[in-house]
């Protein structure tokens, strides 16, 4: 091996040492690319251009990552009480019954393959838990610690939910292709579109199921309550 790529491998050194100093992770991969770069013959401007062409061209996959800082703004200027605030006003709401909801809506938005309207990190942790906890709070009063996980645990299972069954309708979608696939597999050949078409059965029926789960869940929160109800 020459000397050159002897020492572009000085890169790997700085991201090592980088780590194991637990410095932060962006600046040792930076500064490992940059040394990397040069150790190898290039220029200062070519490893920096070689830098942003690569983020540029797994720009989709990075702009994910911008949720969870603007969510957390959102949260930290009282984003969650809101919602519960907006809830509570609404006396016939169960969290039952706002989870039923937000699962027919999650079902049905996913089905035309709008799966980004959903999800753990940008609706479920600040919108749909505060809201389920909000109106559970009106009904029942004050809720135990148990009984708030319970209403986060179901919270982010009616997403997962919505959105296993009700992507599998969306012929476009990589579930419906991953199917397709294992089929061919197993030398059966099916069409995406009647893939689909059964999975709206499936649906349906996963549906009436955490449904009714949904109703046993304010059930099983009366029992559980603590307080008196509020007027």
């Amino acid at each position: 091996m020459t000397a050159a790529p002897m020492m572009s491998l000085l890169g790997v050194a700085v991201v090592i040492v980088g780590l194991v100093a637990r410095f932060n992770p962006i600046l040792v991969v930076t500064a490992g690319a940059l040394v990397t770069g040069i150790a190898g013959g290039l220029d200062p401007v070519s490893v920096v251009s070689a830098l942003g062409k690569g983020f540029n061209d797994s720009r989709f996959i990075s702009v994910a990552f911008l949720v969870l800082p603007v969510i957390g703004l959102l949260e930290r200027a009282g984003l969650q009480a809101r919602a519960r605030s907006l809830i509570s006003r609404i006396t016939a709401v169960t969290a039952g019954r706002l989870l039923i909801t937000y699962l027919a809506v999650r079902q049905l938005t996913a089905a035309v393959g709008l799966l980004a309207l959903g999800g753990q990190a940008s609706m479920v942790r600040p919108l749909i838990a505060p809201m389920a906890r909000g109106a559970a709070e009106t009904s029942l009063g004050t809720l135990s610690e148990d009984s708030g996980r319970l209403i986060d645990a179901h919270a982010a299972g009616v997403d997962n939910v919505g959105a296993f069954f009700g992507e599998d309708i969306f012929i476009a979608l990589g579930s419906v292709l991953l199917i397709q696939a294992v089929l061919l597999q197993n030398k059966l050949s099916v069409e995406p579109l009647r893939i689909a078409l059964w999975g709206i059965p499936t649906a349906l029926a996963a549906f009436t199921v955490h449904a009714f789960r949904l109703v046993l869940l304010d059930r099983r929160l009366a029992r559980g309550s603590t307080e008196e109800p509020r007027e």
